[in-house]
């Protein structure tokens, strides 16, 4: 049973980035780009920066917001139209569903305990030579 409800809310980790392709998007929301195309027409505050040549460039927010919606629609089986009315009422209320906020929260911790270990091992190999 916990396998089934790590399938639904993996814990997801976002580099610390300022800007993401639309490939690595797709490979870190694991919702193919066709759709995050498509998602950028039904959802109007969902919008990546464009540079010069066209390029989609999104922001953490971008991404933390396509995993909002890709939890809203998948995992809590709503239509776009029911997606839509539920972010315009979050968005009105000034808040996130609290076990998305939690994955996010979680998922930082794990970066900077990465990095810290990291971070030791390079001060433990300086010592050593």
């Amino acid at each position: 049973m916990s396998e089934n409800n790590q399938a639904q809310s993996p814990l997801v980790v976002i580099p610390d980035k300022l800007f993401f392709a639309i490939s690595e998007v797709s490979l870190i929301t694991q919702v193919k780009p066709y759709i995050l195309r498509y998602w950028e027409k039904q959802f109007k505050f969902l919008k990546p920066v464009r540079s010069i040549g066209g390029q989609r460039s999104y922001r953490k927010k971008d991404v933390e917001m396509v995993l909002l919606i890709k939890k809203l629609l998948y995992d809590e089986k709503f239509t776009i139209a029911g997606a839509k009315n539920r972010l315009k009422e979050m968005k009105e209320a000034g808040k996130r569903p609290p076990q998305l906020e939690i994955n996010f929260k979680e998922a930082e911790l794990v970066e900077t305990v990465n990095k810290l270990k990291k971070k030791l091992q390079s001060l433990k190999d300086s010592m050593n030579t």
